[in-house]
């Protein structure tokens, strides 16, 4: 059986385009270091080939752009859809981002990173779902799924000095800042046929998040770094699925 026949079908979902992103990133990564000096650390950790989900914290707003162009290997993250406007939503669609409802289950966007994962591609993921601490401490269960269904591994990444302490929600660091990217090792689930138990998929985020805050204390630890802390009060935008979104079929 065709891979793209199993359920959820992913057979007549188009792969998200690359060819902008391809050609982007060498650029971007020298427009970006002259700005910042930037550090990746792990990248052999990532397989150089075959599907893989990349899962990251989340505490900047530019957590998104540096996964994407910094990341070993050419990635389609899920991005939220409220940015998928003007001239912005056209470049993120030219360079194969995946639009996320992120207050519901988003039935076109997991196929678009099921089809990308089939076809031994790599997809982007910052489970918390909003920039925060960057601690995990809300947990959706996306990434879990996306592993479930295809069996691709998950590379936890830590990013670190994107967002000053005390910085809004919407700030960037200053000029020179040292931003840090680091990959951990691969972790993987076996494939779960269908039908899904949401049982299944809970008990799998409840492992993934284990492990990635393993990573993040690891990672903390080899850079001699911390998180920001808390975004400002009032800043810190509500999560209506209570931390657990995530798609269970």
């Amino acid at each position: 059986m065709n891979v793209h026949d199993a359920l959820p079908r992913t057979t007549t979902t188009p792969y998200p385009p690359t060819w902008m992103l391809n050609r982007l990133r060498p650029l971007s990564r020298w427009l970006i270091r002259r700005r910042y000096d930037v550090q990746v650390h792990g990248a052999e950790w990532v397989p150089a080939t075959g599907p893989v989900i990349f899962a990251a914290n989340h505490i900047g707003v530019i957590d998104g752009p540096l996964l994407a162009v910094y990341a070993p290997r050419t990635l389609h993250a899920l991005t939220k859809i409220e940015m998928f406007s003007g001239r912005l939503g056209w470049f993120l669609r030219h360079t194969g981002q995946i639009p996320l409802d992120r207050d519901s289950t988003d039935p076109r966007a997991v196929k678009l990173a099921l089809r990308v994962l089939r076809d031994g591609g790599a997809v982007g993921i910052f489970p918390e779902g909003h920039r925060g601490a960057g601690e995990l401490e809300r947990f959706h269960r996306g990434a879990a799924y996306l592993a479930l269904v295809t069996g691709a591994p998950i590379v936890p990444v830590s990013m670190i000095g994107t967002r000053d302490p005390g910085g809004h929600t919407g700030s960037i660091p200053p000029r020179g800042r040292c931003l840090e990217l680091v990959f951990a090792a691969p972790y993987s689930f076996d494939p779960t046929p269908w039908p899904r138990r949401r049982d299944d998929v809970e008990q799998a985020s409840l492992e993934l998040r284990e492990r990635m805050l393993h990573d993040l204390r690891e990672a903390l630890a080899a850079t001699g770094r911390s998180l920001p802390g808390p975004l400002p009060a009032g800043e810190q935008l509500p999560d209506p699925s209570g931390g657990v979104t995530g798609t269970t079929t």
